[in-house]
């Protein structure tokens, strides 16, 4: 696969993080909605079914604009906040120059190759093999290494991998990839509270004379299965915007670098044991190289839809035919 050339992709992707962007709002606003009319339906008596639209509709009304003023704070706070979210989900912490100089020179010698702006220079005190970029703007642009892929690559392999994590943030992945982050990560949210919720409800219920109890448990219930509706659909455009942009990052290292069978290499290295320990969370997950968790979602061998990361020895395939 061909580099497709720096403004192209940029221009891509921020197509893409406008069309996210517009798409959120209409998922809330659906999912408002379903909420609304299943809400109102088993809560209505027999006699009350047939107004259940007008019922819904009112309801939508009266709480849309309280969910988009949430919803909308969520994310300002999340998607500025970013920077300490991942560090603390990945144990990162900067790494000073006179830590490790090689690091330092490999990365602003790519950056003054292709005129960008240092990143910030993070590291993972993990001995596995692996790498990410983050970041939302040249002041918060980050790349992190891990212990491990530091000390067990060549010079040129890591330069390869550095250069990957590069390509990332000139090409604005990483932007989008915090958009789409932030977008599961709401949904996310809401179906660990309303889980919480339904699993605490009958006990809330019988401490109070079981006054309400069924009622209780069908909004809880409701509530839940809209947010899983949610979490699902927002993680497939989280999928599908997450798996191409390897292959591009792929073939704008081995343009930056000159060599290609370098980055191989190292993917070949980083797949043995890519296992970062400190990351539990998924969506926090595709942001690396290769995916940083052994345990991966049963539903990942049966589609790729599922695939936060394309596999490994296709990437490697398609770098040595370069």
């Amino acid at each position: 696969m061909r580099y497709v050339g720096l403004h192209a992709q940029q221009a891509r992707n921020n197509f893409r993080s406008v069309v996210l962007l517009c798409l959120f709002p209409c998922l809330v606003i659906l999912l408002t909605f379903l909420f609304s009319a299943l809400l109102a339906y088993f809560t209505a008596y027999d006699t009350e079914k047939k107004y259940v639209w007008d019922q819904s509709l009112d309801m939508v009304g009266s709480l849309l604009p309280f969910i988009l003023i949430g919803v909308a704070i969520w994310f300002v706070i999340a998607y500025f906040g970013n920077t300490a979210m991942i560090r603390s989900a990945t144990g990162a912490r900067p790494l000073e120059r006179k830590e490790n100089k090689r690091v330092y020179n490999l990365v602003e010698n790519l950056c003054m190759t292709k005129g960008m702006t240092m990143p910030k220079v993070n590291i993972i005190e993990d001995d596995s093999l692996n790498a990410f970029a983050s970041g939302i703007n040249n002041r918060t642009y980050t790349v992190s290494l891990s212990r491990g892929i530091i000390n067990k690559l060549e010079d040129d392999e890591l330069e390869g991998v550095i250069a990957h994590e590069l390509t990332h943030i000139r090409n604005r992945d990483v932007r989008l990839l915090i958009v789409s982050i932030v977008f599961v990560g709401i949904f996310a949210m809401l179906t660990n509270i309303a889980f919480r919720a339904l699993l605490y409800a009958p006990r809330r219920s019988r401490s109070s004379n079981g006054k309400n109890q069924g009622g209780i448990i069908v909004v809880i219930l409701i509530a839940l299965v809209v947010a899983v509706v949610g979490y699902f659909f927002s993680s497939l455009m989280r999928f599908a915007i997450s798996r191409n942009r390897e292959y591009m990052a792929d073939a704008g290292a081995a343009e930056m670098t000159r060599q290609p069978l370098a980055l191989a290499s190292a993917l070949r290295k980083i797949s043995r044991n890519p296992n970062i320990e400190a990351v539990k969370r998924d969506d926090v997950a595709q942001l690396f190289i290769e995916h940083p968790r052994k345990k991966e979602n049963a539903f990942l061998g049966i589609s790729g839809l599922f695939a936060t990361h394309p596999p490994i020895k296709k990437r490697i395939a398609v770098l040595e035919q370069f």
